[in-house]
């Protein structure tokens, strides 16, 4: 669930990706884009992405910018460290009844 936040974008970030974003973003269902008529193609054709070929993407014929180096399965080095947290288990649960013995 989304919630009303004014968000902040950096300032390197250009006004396209900002509206673009902004509509991704959206709290109201009836405005999100990928949500409206159109679906994806809002997406797809928003000015942001004026330059992108979407069918060299579909057919895997774009080299990607950056390939990260991978030692193997469960490399995490790529990612930043974060200290675990602890799990909240919500007092208020709805269905705390029914999963009481789970």
């Amino acid at each position: 669930m989304m919630l009303c936040l004014q968000v902040r974008f950096p300032s390197h970030f250009s006004s396209d990706l900002k509206d673009l974003l902004r509509n991704l973003l959206q709290v109201d269902l009836t405005k999100r884009f990928g949500n409206l008529r159109n679906a994806v193609n809002d997406i797809k054709q928003h000015k942001w992405f004026n330059t992108t070929d979407w069918i060299a993407i579909y057919e895997r014929k774009v080299e990607a910018p950056f390939i990260p180096k991978c030692r193997g399965p469960g490399d995490t080095s790529n990612f930043d460290d974060y200290e675990e947290e602890d799990i909240r288990v919500s007092v208020t649960e709805k269905c705390a009844k029914e999963f009481s013995e789970f």
